[in-house]
């Protein structure tokens, strides 16, 4: 924990929307939250595309630009409020037409392209449950999403349709209604296949979102088992409240701001502020279709003029091998606000952004359970590098002992390490597993949720990552937190990026093994070896710091940034891997 370093935010020409933390915490409520947003007319609930999309569209922001698609290949499509109102309506159409009831599974299949984010909130306005996929997965990934999902549409490109699902229709039987998206513009052909762009210029552009229940089933994301099939998250339209509060209080939206959140829809950061959060704000969101390049991605954040950036701590890492000088060959007059979520960000990130772009970037902390951002350091708080930051008002975070009688014991006394829980009553917490009920009631106790993360809370109400409880190294008598393992070693100014685990060991019960990833320019041998393990005793203690270090090309992480520590102590002691859908491509 490095609690003895401060980041001082710099005073911005735009007042933050936290300005105060403790006035705003004592004053918010998610009733009020609630009351910002519109609800469907005539009583009619509350529907996440209505308060993203519609409401806009019928209003002073109709005209004000909402999308702007980067392809690969330099193409550039623009969508007004207006224009998304227009399409998402089609699709819904589309569904109505085909027979598609409120209620039924729409899983959408596709790279980053427009028709991802119109066919997503368009079956948000039919009032079907919406499961976006990542593109990069096998068929097999596929098949256990949609036969667990009972998915009874899915849209998908024709690429991804022939080399990936055609194989598997014999095996989903309620798979009714497949709709491709063309890869070159024309039309497709595939055989048990409807062309999507046919049927949206055979729709009517106007559609009437029936009555929404907050509590009706809106979305389905699935995240990656330790063992076994994935688990499906349950989200309900209710969780709307949240992700509009979260964009004005944790990623602090105005209205003139320009959006980039480089997570793809496949991943729920991609979805809650990929596309609904800063579509309830009215603001305009970038969507680069392209892979990762640091010289491509400064370019976007420079000439799109970026002023909120949400990425995630691998692409950070990434970009931190190219070093801060490639970052200063480029301006940002308008980027003004960096946040990171996936994985803990290590002390070191947040100060490279400093130097990098003459701001920190700010971590925050939230689950594919809890929906959206719960923990987050703030525009006008002070960073310490390393931490969470604070609960989001109007969320009651602890950090608990489980007893005996499985109760969670609440530990106040400060820098003492527990399980993550809150307190529940936030809009976007999940409201089940799908076809698990047991499971979802496993992870709570009474009023608490429990999030299977440790932490500490300071002195000053700052949470601090530990380390998933099954990540924990049991040593010795010491319960040892990766995280803070990995940020030390990243000190080093050869490491790029490291993971951790713990090894079986007959005397210390368990022992501190590191994995390490060079930056450019090192080389990996003995007296690098020798070097590191002797960096690591100087900062962090024998107690702590790891007795084994091997090198390896890259750590193996999902899609969305997490390094697979399980994955690496399955691959160290010969065990099985577990589910690895979400895994990284060539890792």
């Amino acid at each position: 924990m490095t609690a003895e370093i401060i980041v001082k935010k710099p005073a911005g020409k735009i007042a933050p929307n936290l300005a105060d933390y403790g006035v705003v915490q004592a004053e918010f409520s998610w009733d009020a939250a609630r009351r910002s947003l519109d609800g469907l007319p005539h009583g009619g609930g509350l529907n996440i595309a209505h308060e993203a999309v519609d409401r806009h569209a019928q209003g002073s922001r109709a005209d004000h630009l909402a999308l702007r698609w980067l392809g690969k290949s330099g193409a550039v499509r623009d969508f007004t409020y207006r224009d998304l109102a227009l399409e998402t309506s089609r699709f819904a159409n589309v569904l109505a037409g085909l027979g598609v009831q409120a209620g039924e599974c729409v899983f959408v299949l596709a790279g980053r392209i427009p028709e991802l984010y119109i066919t997503v909130l368009g079956a948000l306005k039919q009032r079907c449950v919406v499961s976006p996929l990542f593109s990069a997965f096998g068929p097999e990934p596929i098949h256990t999403r949609l036969a667990l999902g009972s998915g009874s549409v899915l849209v998908t490109t024709a690429s991804l349709y022939q080399k990936k699902v055609a194989g598997l229709r014999e095996r989903l039987p309620q798979l009714k209604h497949v709709l491709l998206v063309s890869d070159d513009g024309g039309r497709t052909a595939e055989p048990g296949t409807l062309d999507l762009a046919t049927l949206m210029r055979e729709a009517g552009p106007r559609f009437t979102i029936g009555p929404t229940d907050p509590e009706d089933r809106a979305l389905l994301h699935f995240t990656s088992g330790t063992t076994g099939k994935p688990k499906g998250a349950i989200h309900v339209h209710q969780a709307v409240v949240a992700h509009h509060a979260t964009g004005a209080l944790a990623l602090d939206f105005h209205s003139t701001d320009v959006f980039w959140c480089t997570a793809d829809p496949g991943w729920i950061t991609g979805t809650s502020y990929g596309i609904v959060s800063p579509f309830t704000h009215g603001i305009t969101s970038i969507v680069d279709e392209g892979d990762f390049d640091a010289e491509r991605w400064y370019r976007i954040l420079s000439e799109q003029q970026v002023s909120v950036w949400y990425t995630a701590p691998t692409a950070v890492r990434m970009m931190m091998r190219g070093g801060a000088e490639l970052a200063r060959g480029h301006d940002f007059p308008h980027l003004r606000f960096i946040a990171s979520v996936g994985e803990p960000l290590n002390p070191q990130a947040v100060l490279w952004g400093r130097d990098a772009f003459g701001l920190p970037i700010h971590d925050n902390w939230w689950q594919t359970e809890t929906g959206g951002i719960m923990i987050a350091n703030y525009a006008a708080m002070d960073i310490k590098p390393g931490s969470m930051g604070k609960p989001l008002p109007g969320v009651d975070a602890a950090i608990v002992k489980r007893a005996a009688d499985g109760a969670a014991e609440v530990i106040t006394a400060p820098d003492v390490q527990g399980e993550l829980a809150l307190k529940r009553g936030w809009p976007s917490m999940f409201r089940g597993y799908l076809n698990d009920d047991e499971r979802y009631r496993k992870c709570f106790s009474g009023e608490w949720y429990l999030t299977g993360d440790l932490a500490k809370r300071d002195a000053d109400g700052y949470f601090w990552f530990v380390g998933r409880a099954d990540d924990v190294i049991k040593s010795s008598g010491h319960l040892i937190g990766p995280f803070e393992v990995e940020s030390a070693l990243m000190e080093h100014p050869a490491v790029a990026e490291a993971g951790v685990i713990g090894k079986p060991d007959p005397m210390q019960l368990e022992t501190v093994k590191a994995f390490v990833a060079l930056k450019p320019g090192f080389e990996a041998g003995e007296a690098l070896r020798r070097d590191l393990l002797g960096f690591a005793r100087k900062r962090l203690g024998a107690a702590v710091a790891p007795k084994e270090i091997d090198f390896i090309a890259s750590l193996p992480k999902t899609r969305s940034g997490k390094i697979m520590r399980r994955l690496l102590k399955a691959r160290e002691l010969g065990l099985p891997e577990g589910d690895t859908s979400t895994l990284e491509s060539g890792t």
